[in-house]
């Protein structure tokens, strides 16, 4: 149910990667919060993912722009956009890439959010305020051998967020990004291998100072601090989020 008071945030591609802990640190940070996914057009994957919570809304364009005007429709300020961005990522080595995958991860990793921020900006300047936080990575830390794809579109969507900080400061938006790496998601780091077997738990133990991968909630409060930040001077940040990751050798990465 809408609430005409509430402050409003967006969290795109909301089921997967760092999307239900946005959703859910948002909610409880007090937002009413558009939650896209085209996955949403069939009511039973809504009704499963919103669980009834209150101040929570689908969204279910598939293109950007469209994503972007959906959100505006409503009343109240869009105060938050959570671009939240992710893609499969199989290694894939130069002599028989698929240049299609190129592609996917160029549209998905760094088109899309593009376009939805251009697409909300007039309306974001017209407010004089905003906070943008991206879900970025930080995989290039340790580039790995088949990783050309995601590594250059992740690359292109952290320079994304220090030129789109530049050029929407004057008008008091701030753009920031969350890079993770060793964060517990179902397309990445599978529960049934890196917490439920001994080898998947070793691998983790030597990889990641901290020790363990990453709690869903745990980039929450991250997200939750970057969207409620009321400082316009915290702007083109990149915030590592990987339990201290790089530090050995090279290993598998999201």
């Amino acid at each position: 149910m809408s609430d005409p008071t509430a402050r409003l945030a967006l969290v795109t591609n909301a089921t997967g990667f760092a999307g239900p802990p946005a959703v859910s640190a948002l909610l409880e940070a007090g937002f009413q919060v558009l939650a896209h996914d085209a996955s949403f057009g069939r009511g039973q994957d809504w009704e499963s993912f919103s669980g009834s919570r209150a101040r929570l809304e689908p969204i279910t364009e598939a293109e950007p722009e469209a994503v972007a005007a959906r959100a505006l429709e409503r009343t109240g300020e869009l105060a938050v956009i959570v671009s939240n961005d992710h893609f499969p990522a199989p290694a894939h080595m130069p002599d028989t890439a698929p240049i299609e995958e190129m592609r996917s991860n160029y549209e998905k990793l760094l088109e899309f959010p593009f376009r939805l921020i251009r697409a909300a900006l007039p309306h974001l300047r017209a407010q004089q305020a905003a906070n943008i936080v991206m879900i970025t990575s930080n995989r290039m830390r340790l580039p790995l051998s088949g990783g050309a794809f995601p590594d250059a579109a992740r690359s292109g969507a952290n320079a994304l967020v220090r030129s789109l900080a530049i050029d929407c400061a004057k008008d008091g938006i701030v753009v920031n990004a969350i890079a993770p790496n060793f964060l517990y998601s179902e397309a990445y780091y599978p529960k049934a291998f890196f917490v439920e077997t001994e080898r998947g738990r070793d691998f983790v133990r030597q990889n990641v100072p901290v020790g363990r991968l990453a709690d869903p909630q745990e980039i929450g409060e991250v997200i939750a601090f970057l969207a409620t930040v009321k400082t316009r001077f915290l702007t083109g940040a990149i915030i590592d989020f990987s339990g201290g990751w790089p530090f050995g050798p090279a290993r598998p990465q999201s």
